[in-house]
């Protein structure tokens, strides 16, 4: 008899190898059960109605369908099933790929470009693993507000999880209001630090910035290489302001945004006269398995601009950007974390929220505003 708990998830692939690695790898996984499998979208169509999947693993480029118009149709017909992305690192796979993340898929994984059939089912494995823990638990969320129960089938802690998470940013906005009077300082640079869910969360918030913003913008998106490139020219075509991906040794520049590049970390650094700063792209090691990593910039900004920066963690898996923010807090920065019920993933703004460093806590529809009065006017 099947477990009606577990997580329902149908692979697919038009290449053969990527079907058996990934079915090999959810199968192994506890409370995963694959529930079948498709080489094409169309035949991937014909069997979600029957075979209802919580999830689906789908190709970006498949031959007859290809996974853009598969997941377009997922979320028409069938809104309550999530996807994730397997995509290729080239540029037409990182369009597609930034593509199916602002549409709203779940997330999405790079295939291997090299290796061995087992090293790259071990990188596979070790991408997925995490996301499915992700989804589980934002699919917990949801039936939460939805009035239903938990995965496991009891009665979930969640809510009192959450009201503790309200309850100190609620703190955190008293003790705001209180010193506001004495906060006199305008922010002159933005850091965002976004990692699953980001594309979508982006793409939604960026083009509310005016494009007279007045500050250069940093992001970190955490994406490999590629992926980042095809992001910046996404929303670029979106914004008002100028969105690139970020360059070493450039200056500053005004009213733009830069995004690090996948793979690689992004700081600034003082310019030889030491009269300006400039972004430095590096090949350090990763920080809280993560590169670029927002750690890593944060604290940089927190060095350069003391108490005149504003810091702001979305969406994410993990807490990549908490020991940062806490830097930028003691260097008198101002701290935004998006809040839950906005997120795809609550991991990185709930981790910073739960550590009473943000100073706001807001939807994502309220932190182009936020942005907008950190910059123009006194905190």
């Amino acid at each position: 008899m099947t477990d009606i708990k577990r997580l329902k998830v149908m692979v697919v692939d038009d290449t053969v190898v990527y079907r058996k690695i990934v079915t090999d790898i959810l199968s192994e996984l506890p409370d995963v059960e694959v529930v079948g499998t498709a080489n094409n979208g169309k035949i991937a169509l014909n069997k979600i109605a029957s075979l209802k999947p919580d999830l689906i693993t789908l190709d970006i480029e498949m031959p007859e369908m290809n996974g853009l118009d598969v997941l377009a149709h997922i979320q028409k017909e069938h809104p309550d099933t999530e996807v994730i992305m397997l995509s290729t690192s080239t540029r037409e796979g990182g369009e597609m790929t930034i593509r199916a993340l602002e549409l709203g898929a779940f997330d999405f994984i790079p295939k291997p470009l090299s290796g061995t059939m087992a090293e790259n089912r071990n990188e596979i494995k070790g991408l997925i693993a995490p996301m499915l823990k992700a989804y589980k638990r934002r699919r917990e969320i949801k039936n939460i507000l939805k009035g239903k129960t938990s995965a496991t089938g009891k009665k979930s802690d969640l809510p009192t999880k959450r009201k503790k998470s309200y309850a100190a940013s609620k703190d955190v906005a008293g003790r705001i209001k209180k010193i506001s009077g004495r906060l006199k300082i305008k922010s002159e640079i933005i850091a965002i630090g976004v990692s699953t869910g980001g594309p979508n969360a982006l793409a939604k918030m960026m083009p509310l910035i005016p494009p007279d913003i007045g500050v250069p913008i940093l992001i970190v998106q955490h994406m490999p290489p590629i992926f980042t490139a095809s992001l910046a020219r996404s929303l670029n075509a979106k914004c008002n302001l100028s969105v690139v991906e970020a360059r070493d040794g450039q200056l500053l520049p005004m009213n733009t945004a830069l995004i690090a590049p996948g793979g690689k970390h992004m700081k600034l650094a003082a310019s030889a006269d030491g009269k300006d700063r400039i972004i430095r792209i590096t090949d350090d090691p990763p920080e809280n398995s993560c590169k670029p990593s927002v750690d890593y910039l944060f604290r940089s900004v927190a060095e350069h601009y003391v108490g005149r920066a504003t810091g702001i963690i979305m969406t994410g898996m993990g807490s990549d950007g908490t020991k940062g923010a806490e830097l930028l807090k003691k260097s008198g920065s101002f701290i935004i974390a998006q809040d839950e019920g906005s997120c795809t993933v609550f991991g990185m703004p709930k981790d910073v929220i739960e550590r009473n460093l943000a100073d706001i806590v807001l939807s994502l529809d309220k932190i182009p505003v936020e942005i907008v009065n950190s910059v123009k006017s006194s905190h």
